[in-house]
């Protein structure tokens, strides 16, 4: 048989056919593979596709809540001094300027202050920037003008914002639109971050082999190449961490974002996504936020220096911290402002003058707002009473409070020193704690909250939680009630101040004291009260009735259940500072309850309000007899306990208070007011351990000293119809004139004035009993200090 025959079974050709056939199968299955790679990582785009999309075209961002304070409203005649408005406006972040060109600057000359106001959404609708001058006496607005120099009838700053309520994430963040920015920060972001962003399509492959030799060089990760879309990506959509699949994942998913949005829509959510601080657990996103946050002002208003200083910080919030590392920060800084000027965004001339500007960074938002914890504490209380977490932490709600910053400040500063300045002086005693509620007396409206001596403390806040024993503050409702019978009690009413013992039904015993362990014989009721004496207290309320009395008490705000027991009497009823401050609301309001108001109005991200909380409010005891306890009220200031406060004030104020002091001097309480000022004042422990302090010694002294700085208006008493004033001799309540020693001008319920004349006498000094009644001497000298008011 023939070699070549090809039916011989040594053919050579078998070997190539083998070849063929293993290499056909071969490249079947690298087609097959690539075919489940490709259906694999199809199905794995279209799921990165599906999420790209979802997020980015849904819901972004969880929004907190905003919290603002009460914006100031100017306007003729305001009670302001110039240098109080010059506060508020630092606090709001306005810049003072030799001119005044932009929105947020302000120039002062004197007391003319000449400011570009800031745009605001309010409650009541839109307000636009304006340029305005204000003219100030000494402690009031005298003139506004606008540019025209034409009178403005009201004009109105924009809120501070006092906090948030937040997600989990503790995320926080203000939405910023592009046209919204300065003019520089996006050429100075691309410059430093992404030269390249409007070319490439989310992954530029020249920058990462540029970063990857540099780092290569240089040993050490030192140069990124991932674009503002990867990113932005990293980001929004994937988890830190560092592996393969995760660079892959955020390689596709950028270049899908590419596809789907534009450049633009990807830039303005990077802006408002990428991380710039920390503030405790708040977490500081986007350059909004990043604006306020480090240099107190909207990003709109941001300086070429500043802009450069905010894109340096995102290379690293925590490395370039300008609080903690100022000196690297600076560096940073120029060298952006180095880099703009070599790229020709700048010139060399506007690189160097904003080089030798300062960092310019507030010292921290806690500066101002960690005052309003505890006042941040009741909104959310009553927040959560009526709308959900989910909807305050994420759905960007504007909440409208009734705070006065300034108000707030120097609230808790007379806390803090005046409690400082007691420790000092009794060193045993380091552990005091204090709280302070301040309202508006005609309003309910609640200006300050303290809820510990250290500013900023978040912890137990003693204005809305601490219940504990009111003593003597009770005692103003104790006579409101007595006095809402006329035909038995009035203000010249003797009432005898002698011990005075009560057996329970149990056979228990109480024997009450006076404070200084004396009785004072019979003393007309107003004394009584001002003097804050107990036996005669204990004397009124069990004669009118305990059920009476705690009628009175919720008549007045009280919503507790109150048991009648006598010890109530004298304060053995636990109330919450907040609690107290409703009590004496009520009593300053001429006997009108008026709820305490936090929140004004509640708006939705859009503007439109969702709840507006109107005043409110109902008589609830009649103002005739809460006339005749203001009256005595105003001499507890004048001739009884609190009468230290006028060490420290004015003695032409005309101000009502009263001292309370618990057993074995546990609790230090003041409640007083003026015009336009309520506040309530606490002093003790937390461990309800004695203190060496009395109401007057104590919360006194942090009241006053808060009136002072707050500058409190005096009253402006208003007789109500159905009252009338009369001149008696107070050692024996009946009628008298004004030329008669002891006599004394008093307000009467009509038709239940004394009818009976005491005359004219001269009684020995001290006390003696003439027709049955005591009486004493008093000198020729008029001590009536309500003449001149009431008269």
């Amino acid at each position: 048989m023939s070699k070549s025959d090809p039916n011989s079974k040594n053919s050579q050709p078998q070997k190539p056919i083998k070849k063929f056939r293993l290499f056909r199968t071969l490249i079947k299955l690298c087609l097959l593979v690539m075919l489940v790679i490709g259906v694999v990582g199809g199905v794995y785009l279209y799921r990165l596709d599906a999420v790209v999309t979802a997020k980015f075209e849904g819901k972004k961002w969880d929004i907190p809540a905003k919290v603002y304070a009460r914006p100031l409203e100017l306007y003729e005649g305001l009670q302001l001094s110039p240098d109080t408005f010059a506060l508020q406006l630092k606090q709001l972040g306005y810049q003072r300027k030799d001119t005044v060109d932009s929105p947020g600057e302000v120039m002062r000359k004197g007391t003319t202050y000449t400011l570009y106001t800031r745009g605001f959404q309010f409650e009541d609708g839109a307000e636009p920037a304006q340029l305005v001058t204000v003219n100030f006496n000494q402690h009031s607005v005298k003139a506004l003008k606008n540019t025209e120099g034409k009178p403005v009838a009201l004009l109105r700053l924009e809120p501070l914002l006092i906090g948030g309520i937040y997600p989990d994430s503790n995320e926080d963040r203000i939405i910023t639109r592009l046209e919204e920015l300065p003019d520089m920060l996006i050429p100075t972001l691309l410059a430093v971050e992404d030269r390249k962003f409007y070319q490439h399509y989310g992954v530029s492959f020249k920058a990462i082999a540029r970063a990857a030799w540099i780092n290569f060089r240089s040993g050490s990760t030192v140069q990124g190449g991932s674009t503002l879309t990867q990113q932005l990506v990293k980001n929004f959509y994937l988890s830190s961490e560092r592996s393969l699949k995760r660079k892959l994942s955020e390689a596709a998913m950028a270049f899908l974002l590419e596809m789907h949005y534009s450049k633009d829509d990807i830039l303005e959510t990077y802006l408002n996504e990428v991380y710039l601080g920390q503030e405790g657990k708040r977490a500081i996103h986007g350059f909004g936020l990043a604006s306020q946050f480090y240099f107190g002002k909207p990003i709109s208003e941001l300086e070429l220096h500043q802009v450069a200083l905010l894109v340096g910080i995102v290379k690293g919030p925590s490395e370039y911290d300008p609080r903690r590392h100022p000196e690297k920060v600076l560096k940073r800084r120029n060298l952006v402002l180095k880099v703009m000027a070599k790229l020709g965004h700048i010139t060399q001339e506007q690189a160097k003058k904003a080089i030798e500007k300062p960092l310019d960074i507030v010292k921290s938002n806690k500066s101002y707002l960690a005052n309003a914890y505890a006042y941040l504490d009741l909104v959310k209380r009553q927040l959560r009473e009526e709308y959900n977490d989910e909807d305050l932490t994420s759905e960007g709600l504007s909440i409208f409070t009734n705070l006065d910053p300034v108000i707030q400040m120097k609230a808790q500063t007379s806390v803090s020193q005046t409690i400082g300045r007691l420790k000092k002086a009794y060193p045993k005693h380091k552990d005091l704690q204090g709280a302070m509620v301040v309202t508006a007396p005609n309003s309910g409206d609640v200006l300050a909250i303290v809820g510990a001596v250290k500013p900023g403390y978040a912890g137990f806040n003693r204005a809305l939680d601490a219940e504990r024993s009111i003593g003597s503050l009770v005692k103003p409702a104790v006579y409101l009630t007595a006095l809402s019978f006329p035909e038995q009690f009035n203000l010249a009413t003797l009432i005898d101040d002698d011990t005075i013992t009560i057996r329970s039904d149990t056979g228990d015993v109480w024997e009450p004291k006076n404070y200084d362990r004396k009785s004072h014989g019979w003393v007309p009721l107003h004394r009584a009260l001002a003097k804050s004496y107990n036996l005669s207290t204990v004397r009124v309320g069990m004669e009118v009735g305990l059920t009476e009395v705690i009628h009175t008490l919720q008549q007045l705000g009280v919503g507790e259940e109150l048991k009648p027991f006598p010890a109530m009497l004298l304060g053995a009823i636990n109330l919450t500072p907040i609690q107290v401050a409703q009590v004496y609301q009520t009593v300053a309001a001429g006997g009108f309850q008026t709820p305490m108001r936090t929140i004004r109005a509640v708006l939705t991200a859009n503007g439109i309000t969702l709840q507006r909380y109107e005043l409110a409010l109902e008589q609830k005891v009649d103002e005739r007899f809460v006339h005749l306890v203001q009256y005595a009220m105003q001499e507890v200031m004048r001739e009884g306990t609190g009468r230290g406060a006028y060490s420290v004030l004015p003695r032409n104020l005309r101000l009502a208070g009263k001292t309370g002091t618990t057993n074995d001097r546990r609790d230090s309480w003041f409640a007083g007011y003026g015009e336009n000022l309520l506040s309530v004042v606490w002093i003790g422990k937390d461990d309800n351990k004695s203190t060496p302090l009395t109401g007057s010694s104590g919360a006194l002294k942090v009241w006053a000293d808060f009136m002072k700085k707050a500058n409190v208006r005096s009253l402006q008493p208003i007789t109500p119809e159905g009252v009338n004033y009369l001149w008696v001799d107070e050692a024996t309540g009946l009628r008298s004139e004004e030329r008669c020693p002891g006599a004394r001008y008093l307000p009467f319920v009509s038709g239940f004035e004394p009818l009976q004349e005491a005359g004219c006498y001269r009684a020995n000094d001290g006390y003696d009993r003439r027709n049955g009644y005591p009486q004493r001497r008093r000198s020729n000298k008029v001590i009536d200090w309500f003449k001149s008011i009431f008269r």
